[in-house]
């Protein structure tokens, strides 16, 4: 027997202006512990298809779906709906509002209408997941990127969520603050929570997701593994994407052999050595 999706979005379409849509005729379906990213160029619908996925936005036309039960938009069916989806805004600033990182983090958690010590836990959780601590009485607008956006994550953290999306998460960090949120990453996808990425990071993409979905034009072009959007060269062409750097090499090494790509390939740097001494043979 199937199991039932955690959230599911059937032909969805949202349009801004009501003359240029947004987004049209989108259905996909996340389960629990999966890793999606969410590929296209700017424009092109992933924002949107977050901002629908959370409650944010409602649909104008399609219907979204929580753990098999239809979305009426009603206050406390929205409020399970944005516990259940937690949604990590690209800019920081534009996520945080409190004048500490304590109480910015025990706003949605208050917003659920738990009592002070269940409220309690789940900031000390959170705070102790994103090594926040010694920042808890400090104010976050004075905190770094990299800071900033670990608080980011721990409002959604104490809200409990089973998917959180993520938004461009590392468009504005530096090289070591994007390692730390790949590790964050890793840890969160450990406990089996379901993580869904918009990135322009092709590297990051076909390293750590098992799932893609490629918007064009607020359409979803295609729903599958990133090892077969990467070897689609006119889906690719279609949605401005070009292929990672270890799929083009290894793809390279196999054409020069004269060798079909085998199954498994190399998604990471430490993993390629030991792909090139076997091709070598």
């Amino acid at each position: 027997m199937k199991a039932t999706p955690l959230l599911e979005l059937r032909q969805v379409s949202y349009s801004y202006d009501r003359v240029r849509p947004a987004l049209q005729d989108v259905s996909a379906a996340i389960c629990p512990g999966e890793r999606i990213v969410v590929l296209g160029n700017n424009g092109a619908g992933k924002s949107t298809f977050f901002l629908c996925c959370n409650g944010i936005l409602r649909p104008q036309k399609g219907t979204v779906y929580l753990e098999g039960k239809a979305v009426t938009y009603q206050k406390q069916q929205l409020l399970h709906l944005r516990e259940a989806v937690g949604l990590v805004f690209q800019d920081p600033d534009d996520q945080i509002l409190a004048s500490t990182v304590e109480a910015e983090i025990s706003f949605g958690p208050m917003n659920l209408g738990l009592d002070v010590p269940q409220v309690g836990r789940r900031v000390e959780e959170a705070l102790d997941a994103m090594d926040l601590q010694e920042h808890r009485a400090r104010p976050p607008h004075y905190l770094s990127g990299g800071e900033k956006k670990r608080v980011t994550i721990a409002d959604i953290l104490a809200m409990k969520p089973q998917l959180i999306l993520f938004d461009e998460p590392t468009s504005s960090l530096d090289p070591q603050n994007t390692a730390r949120f790949q590790q964050i990453l890793e840890e969160l996808s450990g406990r089996g929570m379901a993580l869904m990425v918009a990135t322009h990071d092709i590297e990051f993409a076909y390293a750590w997701a098992h799932r893609a979905l490629i918007f064009h034009q607020g359409r979803l072009l295609a729903d599958c593994s990133p090892r077969e959007v990467f070897s689609n060269e006119a889906l690719m062409e279609q949605a401005g994407l070009k292929k990672p750097i270890l799929y083009a090499v290894s793809q390279a090494i196999c054409a020069a052999k004269g060798v079909a790509l085998p199954d498994v390939l190399p998604k990471t740097i430490e993993e390629f050595p030991s792909f090139y001494k076997e091709m070598s043979k």
